[in-house]
C-alpha cells in the first residue's frame, strides 16, 4: 500500500507536465502558423515544401520535447521513495524514463515496461495528452497543408 502522499505528489507531477506540454504544443504552433503566414504575405503567394517540411519537423521537435518533459516526470518520480517503479526498467535510468514515456505517449502501450504505485497516475495522463497532442498535430498539419495545396492551384 501506498501512501497518500506518493499519489498526491504523482497527480501534481502529472499536471505539471500536462500544462507544460500543452502550453508549449500551443506556443509552437502559433509560431509554426505565423512562420507560414509571414511567408504567405512576403511572398505574396503560396508556401514553398521547404516550408512545409520546417512545418512537419517542428511538430516531431514539439512531440519530442513533450517526450522529454514526461520522461523528466517519470525519473523525479522514480526518485522518490514510494511513487512506484517501472517494472522491467533495468536501474530506472533517465533513458529508462524516456523509453517508458516515448511508448506511453505514443499509445503503444506498455509491453517490456510497466508502471506499478502512484507513479501510473502520471502514465495515464501521458497516454491522454499525448494521444490528444498527435490529433491537434494532426489537425494542425492538415489545415497548414490545406491552405499550401489550395494556394498551389491558384
Amino acid at each position: 500500500m501506498f501512501p497518500v502522499g506518493a499519489h498526491l505528489i504523482a497527480i501534481a507531477t502529472a499536471g505539471t507536465c500536462l500544462v507544460a506540454v500543452v502550453v508549449l504544443h500551443f506556443e509552437g504552433m502559433v509560431r509554426l502558423g505565423h512562420a507560414y503566414k509571414r511567408h504567405r504575405g512576403e511572398e505574396g503567394g503560396a508556401v514553398g515544401r521547404h516550408l512545409m517540411l520546417r512545418m512537419v519537423f517542428g511538430l516531431v521537435v514539439l512531440h519530442t520535447v513533450s517526450i522529454m518533459i514526461f520522461g523528466v516526470g517519470f525519473w523525479t518520480m522514480l526518485q522518490l521513495p514510494d511513487a512506484g517503479s517501472i517494472t522491467g526498467a533495468h536501474r530506472g535510468t533517465l533513458f529508462d524514463a524516456f523509453y517508458m514515456s516515448a511508448m506511453t505517449y505514443s499509445t503503444v502501450g506498455f509491453g517490456d515496461l510497466a508502471p506499478k504505485g502512484p507513479i501510473r497516475w502520471l502514465a495515464g495522463t501521458e497516454a491522454l495528452i499525448g494521444l490528444m497532442m498527435v490529433a491537434w498535430s494532426a489537425s494542425f498539419a492538415f489545415m497548414e497543408m490545406s491552405r499550401h495545396w489550395r494556394d498551389d492551384l491558384r
